[in-house]
């Protein structure tokens, strides 16, 4: 029988953790909270300073700076996105600490432009600029602030106690995740060729449904495909009152959204998970006139690539068969385009990696504070170090949601404001506690000497 080099070394491992580990747990969560108030400074000033996609140079710099004050090798603007004259704000910090591993530690940086309405005392008044030149207020309403403070205090630790870990630890903060941009720039600009390639990668996602001090783990897809389509309906406009001398490029909007439905319930597997949502449908300018064309939006989830491939498809020949079913000739056929730019693949958590990792955190957290957990339709550029570098890589959830508050909401039958919400708040200080003890733990494990 042959076993994988991790199977072996999570085997090894289990042996050594009931004798050595509680009492390097405790060690490592007195010294977590010797920083626990400066990280949360941090924390607090990040929040109150989001920066939009492409704009994140002060929260990159804040990165570096605390990178390069522990003594990594920190090369900054790492990233290319292709379009002249943007600045890719990446940040890659390297530590070499003998022979062993390299582990890799992602961060985002950036946010998202909602109006905060969370009532805090650091409550985001910032500002930044849209993509049509406009001024737009900027709120950390996926959780970055609280990423990115986990990432400092996990340098700190590591720093702090290099002798119990042996190999090369990268630390990166990726810029425009919420674009599904940041990662791939990293990677078009050499992150594997010109800074050591990682053997794992780690990484924390904030969760919004679950209180502060829990970790949960998903073995295998844990996040969605995320594709964005646009379709364009064409027709012949005219009067309203004479709907029989145009082609109704309305009415045929309407007939093509209720028929993408279909493509979920009666052509994928009820076994592979898929969602086609129109999110967005914009045509005409007055009551009165048949205009001649409409345009819908469509987020598109999936997992497997196959069931990707499938749904692109299926909808393109929805949207055209619909047209032609409703009389519509050849040269008015709706038009179908693929956003490319904005395409993220689907987040797969190593399960052999993800398994050992979560007997590391039960060990040091306690049984109660770690979950496995469902995944979900969410979309993740993490993903893309897993698929270019070939290697296993997990992504984490971090409860972020004060633990009364989730009762209080489950007692009233209420939902949490989710990730992306106005009213999204993280309750600070047990958060970090907990990301900053287990991402430390998590890459101890992975580069034992």
């Amino acid at each position: 029988m042959r076993f994988s080099k991790l199977w072996v070394a999570s085997f090894l491992c289990a042996l050594l953790i009931s004798t050595v580990l509680p009492a390097a747990a405790a060690e490592l969560e007195e010294q977590v909270a010797a920083e626990i108030d400066s990280l949360v400074e941090i924390y607090k000033h990040l929040h109150a300073s989001p920066e939009l996609s492409y704009q994140e140079k002060e929260s990159a710099a804040l990165v570096a700076r605390e990178l390069r004050e522990l003594g990594f090798e920190v090369t900054e603007e790492v990233g290319d996105y292709g379009v002249e004259g943007r600045v890719a704000y990446g940040v890659v910090g390297v530590m070499r600490n003998g022979d062993g591993p390299t582990v890799m530690v992602r961060t985002d940086l950036d946010a998202l432009p909602i109006e905060e309405k969370t009532g805090l005392s650091y409550a985001s008044r910032a500002t930044g600029v849209s993509d049509s030149g406009g001024e737009v207020l900027v709120m950390q309403a996926c959780g970055h602030d609280l990423h990115m403070t986990t990432f400092v205090g996990t340098a700190r630790m590591l720093t702090r106690i290099k002798d119990r870990w042996r190999g090369t630890l990268v630390m990166i903060g990726q810029p425009a995740e919420e674009r599904g941009a940041g990662a791939r720039a990293m990677l078009d600009d050499g992150l594997f060729e010109r800074f050591p390639k990682p053997e794992y990668a780690l990484a924390f996602h904030a969760n919004a449904e679950m209180p502060a001090g829990k970790v949960g783990m998903v073995s295998g897809y844990a996040l969605a495909n995320v594709d964005s389509v646009d379709i364009t309906i064409r027709g012949r406009g005219g009067h309203g009152a004479y709907p029989h001398k145009t082609k109704d490029p309305v009415m045929l909007a309407a007939q093509v959204i209720v028929n993408l439905q279909p493509i979920v319930s009666r052509q994928v597997s009820p076994f592979d998970p898929a969602v086609v949502t129109v999110g967005s449908i914009h045509g005409g300018t007055k009551h009165n006139i048949i205009p001649d064309e409409v345009r819908l939006q469509l987020t598109v989830r999936t997992y497997k690539p196959e069931v990707r491939e499938q749904v692109l498809a299926s909808i393109r020949q929805v949207a055209e068969d619909t047209a032609r079913a409703a009389g519509f000739p050849d040269e008015l056929l709706p038009v179908v385009e693929l956003a490319e730019e904005e395409y993220t693949p689907s987040t797969y958590n190593d399960p052999e990696l993800t398994k050992r990792l979560a007997a590391v955190l039960t060990q040091t957290l306690g049984e109660d504070r770690v979950r496995w957990v469902e995944p979900v339709m969410a979309g993740e550029d993490f993903a893309r170090y897993g698929i270019e570098g070939e290697i296993p890589i997990t992504l984490m959830w971090l409860g972020a949601v004060e633990p009364a508050r989730v009762e209080d909401y489950a007692e009233r039958g209420q939902q949490l404001p989710p990730l992306h919400s106005a009213e999204f708040t993280v309750f600070p200080e047990p958060a970090i506690r907990t990301g900053v003890t287990a991402m430390t733990a998590a890459v101890l494990d992975l580069m034992q000497p």
